[in-house]
């Protein structure tokens, strides 16, 4: 079973996977063997809004750092989803298609939005932040913003 670092703020919590590693702009990395898993983490999916539609990269796409891996848009913004690392796409959630609202409702779980056989895992790794610099992180965001 998963468990979860916590923060509230006002009528809010946050969680965060402690089995996972994140980016700054919000992406979960889970390994899983030779690949790795991907989604978005809870504060991601609550600070921006319902998901309404999601597009995701094709199977066999090739991706690196920092370009899109996916396109949400949700009730408040359009987002452009950067990759935290480098390989090629082997799997897609195709139940986003139909229900994009996964990512609001389980966003470490069936809200997953695609798997990457990763090319260095060992070197990029070091460029993610544990589940405890994550919180960091946030907490940090919903400070300055004052509110999600």
């Amino acid at each position: 079973m998963v468990e979860f670092l916590e923060v509230t703020q006002d009528k809010f919590t946050f969680k965060v996977a402690t089995d996972r590693v994140y980016s700054a702009d919000g992406v979960w990395v889970k390994i899983d063997g030779e690949h790795v898993k991907l989604g978005v983490s809870d504060f991601f999916q609550q600070h921006n809004g319902d998901v309404a539609f999601v597009e995701i990269v094709a199977v066999e796409t090739a991706v690196i750092p920092n370009e899109t891996i996916a396109t949400i848009e949700t009730i408040k913004v359009d987002i452009e989803l950067p990759s935290p690392i480098s390989g090629t796409v082997i799997a897609v959630n195709d139940a986003l298609e139909m229900e994009a609202e996964l990512i609001n409702a389980d966003p470490y779980g069936d809200g997953w939005l695609l798997v990457i056989a990763v090319v260095d895992w060992e070197a990029e790794q070091a460029d993610l932040m544990s589940p405890e610099a994550y919180l960091a992180h946030m907490q940090y965001q919903i400070q300055e913003e004052g509110t999600i």
